[in-house]
C-alpha cells in the first residue's frame, strides 16, 4: 500500500528517480560545484544526486515538495552537517543574495517554470538540470534550430547540452530518454545592459512571425531595407531564411550592424 502511494505521488509530481550511482557522478562532473561555494538542489527526491555532490560544497539546500520523502532523505543524510533538507517548492524560495548554484533532477512538468527561477536570479553564476532531452536540446539548438528564450538570454547566460541519460537509469521509468542541460552565466555579458533592451526589442520582432521570414519581420518592425540589406549581409545571414535557423550569434551582429547605422544615417 505504501509502495502504491508512492506511485501515485511520483506520477502526480512528475518525479522519476535517478537510480544509476554511475549516472551521478557523471552529473558531478558536469556541474562542477565549487568547494566553498553555496549549492541548491531542485527536488532531491530520495538523494541520488544530493548524496553524490554533497562532498564537493561548503552548503548544499536541498528543496524537496514531497513530504513523503522527508524523512528518508535526512535519515540519509545526517552525517553531512552542511547539508540542509528543506519541505519547500523550490520556485517558491527567495533566491540568495550571494553567488550560488543550482543543480537537480528537475520534475519534467515544472521545467519551465525552475528555468525562468534561475534566469530571474541576479546571483546564479550557473544551473545543471536534468530535463527532458528534447527541451534540452531545444534550449541549446542541438536541432540547428534555436529558441526565443535561447537567443533572448544569450547575451548574458550560455545554454550547453553536456550528455543525454537513458531513460531506464529512471524510476519509474520515462517516456523520454532525459539530458543535462547547463546554463551559464557569462562574467562579462556580450552587449552592455544600455543596449539589452533594443536587443530584446529586436528579437522579440524577428520571431513575431509576421512576414514569414527574419528579413520580412525586421522590415515590418520599421528597419529601413537598406539598413537591414547591410547587417544581413554582414551577418551572413539569407533574407529568406526561417527566424529558427538563425544562431545568437548571427543576431549579435544584426544587433550590431542595425544600431551602429541607425546612428550613422
Amino acid at each position: 500500500m505504501a509502495r502504491s502511494r508512492q506511485q501515485h505521488r511520483s506520477r502526480t509530481l512528475s518525479q522519476n528517480f535517478l537510480v544509476d550511482r554511475a549516472t551521478a557522478a557523471r552529473f558531478v562532473r558536469a556541474a562542477r560545484p565549487d568547494p566553498a561555494g553555496l549549492l541548491l538542489e531542485v527536488g532531491p527526491g530520495k538523494g541520488a544526486l544530493t548524496t553524490a555532490l554533497a562532498p564537493y560544497c561548503r552548503e548544499l539546500r536541498a528543496y524537496e515538495i514531497d513530504p513523503g520523502l522527508l524523512p528518508g532523505l535526512r535519515a540519509a543524510l545526517g552525517a553531512a552537517p552542511h547539508v540542509r533538507v528543506y519541505a519547500r517548492d523550490f520556485v517558491g524560495v527567495p533566491p540568495p543574495r550571494a553567488p550560488f548554484a543550482v543543480v537537480g533532477n528537475v520534475p519534467f512538468s515544472r521545467t519551465a517554470d525552475i528555468v525562468d527561477w534561475c534566469l530571474r536570479a541576479p546571483a546564479l553564476t550557473d544551473a545543471t538540470l536534468i530535463t527532458q532531452l528534447e527541451y534540452a536540446r531545444r534550449r541549446t539548438g542541438d536541432f540547428g534550430r534555436w529558441s526565443l528564450r535561447t537567443v533572448l538570454t544569450w547575451p548574458q547566460v550560455e545554454w550547453l547540452l553536456l550528455g543525454r541519460i537513458g531513460r531506464r537509469e529512471f524510476r519509474p521509468v520515462p517516456r523520454v530518454d532525459a539530458g543535462i542541460l547547463r546554463i551559464e552565466r557569462r562574467p562579462r555579458p556580450l552587449l552592455p545592459a544600455a543596449e539589452l533592451a533594443d536587443y530584446r526589442r529586436l528579437v522579440e520582432a524577428g520571431f513575431s512571425g509576421v512576414g514569414g521570414s527574419l528579413y520580412a519581420s525586421l522590415r515590418r518592425a520599421g528597419h529601413p531595407r537598406r539598413r537591414v540589406d547591410r547587417a544581413f549581409g554582414v551577418a551572413r545571414v539569407d533574407r529568406a531564411e526561417v527566424v529558427a535557423f538563425v544562431p545568437p550569434q548571427a543576431w549579435l551582429t544584426l544587433h550590431h550592424e542595425l544600431n551602429e547605422t541607425s546612428r550613422l544615417v
